[in-house]
């Protein structure tokens, strides 16, 4: 935590930039920000907004660092893994080294419908770091019911997609994709992989963003979904208008169902059995052998008409998954853990 004022020659580089000058620089350090999810697009952005000098960052992810972050989550390292770290927690003590100006608040928990709104508290800017869609819907559900801006960023394989949302002024998610897809529907960074300079291109993306709108030029925000191949070098521009029907921010009445559990997954302990069974809301119908085939390279798969069991490569896990989605990860009692790997490979 930072107990003196901040030398700003630290900054003197980002301060030649005449969009952001003394002035911004000070906004910058009186602001705040969540970041939701601190993995490879939430490390990037929480190193990049510590440098530039934001003044409170809260961080929230559920998962542990694990082998294979290694590979494009640039805050960790292998004494981290071998620690067995939270990665929220690993990341607060690199940021931490990297500027005592800016204050960390690290939270080691899923960020749901729960405790989302204690997340928001004192926030000013919401930065998307997370790795499933329903936590992006309920990051717009909060994001539009409390005003607060957020930037919306995804990467899997060698595609990155980012679209920055004012309440109010921009579209929001819904106005675009109204649902999120069901899972099994989608491929996830476990099934499809993931190139580290896709994830580095986004976040800086996303960062560039929130600086933006910390600083106060809203008239430079991007306001289309840009969407980004780093392979093909491909570049693509999409409309993004406000949709005056949108369910969440049109200007009829409004809905959060994400916020207000409706549209949320629901995840319990099995006493005694070393389990966590996962419910959808919303039933859905997974092609298991389509499922399976994905799943393939990453474990050992056996399937029937009536379930899926899937054993990951790493962990000791088995998720046993049915065809309406509901599925039940054996081998943990955390909540936490078992969303992560459902997230993961099957999709949330």
């Amino acid at each position: 935590m930072a107990t003196t004022a901040p030398d700003l020659r630290r900054y003197a580089r980002q301060m030649i930039h005449p969009a952001i000058g003394e002035a911004g620089q000070r906004a910058l350090g009186g602001a705040r920000v969540l970041i939701v999810g601190c993995g490879a697009l939430g490390t990037h952005v929480a190193d990049t907004l510590t440098r530039a000098g934001v003044g409170f960052l809260r961080i929230v992810d559920r998962d542990f660092v694990d082998l294979h972050n290694l590979q494009r989550q640039v805050l960790f390292d292998e004494d981290d893994l071998a620690r067995g770290l939270p990665k929220a927690l690993a990341a607060a003590e690199k940021l931490r080294r990297i500027n005592s100006d800016v204050t960390i608040e690290p939270i080691v928990d899923d960020a749901n419908a729960g405790n989302i709104q204690a997340l928001v508290e004192g926030i000013e800017l919401i930065v998307d770091g997370t790795d499933n869609f329903e936590t992006r819907y309920l990051l717009n559900d909060v994001a539009a019911r409390a005003g607060i801006p957020w930037v919306y960023g995804g990467v899997l394989a060698t595609y990155g997609m980012t679209l920055t949302i004012l309440p109010g002024e921009t579209a929001c998610l819904r106005c675009l994709f109204p649902d999120p897809p069901p899972p099994g529907a989608a491929p996830t960074c476990e099934t499809a992989g993931v190139l580290a300079p896709a994830v580095a291109l986004i976040a800086a993306i996303e960062a560039a963003e929130a600086i933006k709108i910390l600083v106060g030029a809203r008239g430079a925000v991007n306001r289309e979904l840009l969407a980004i191949d780093i392979w093909r070098l491909s570049v693509d521009r999409l409309p993004a208008a406000r949709q005056v029907a949108c369910p969440t921010c049109g200007d009829g009445s409004r809905e959060y169902p994400f916020l207000d559990l409706a549209g949320a997954s629901r995840t319990v302990a099995l006493c005694g059995r070393n389990a966590v069974q996962i419910t959808l809301a919303a039933p859905a119908a997974l092609a298991l052998p389509d499922l399976a085939a994905r799943l393939r390279p990453a474990g050992e798969v056996r399937h029937n008409e009536h379930l899926l069991r899937f054993r990951p490569i790493e962990g000791g896990q088995e998720l046993v998954i049915f065809p309406n989605g509901r599925a039940i990860v054996h081998g943990t009692d955390e909540t936490a853990l078992a969303r992560s790997l459902y997230a993961r490979y099957v999709g949330l």
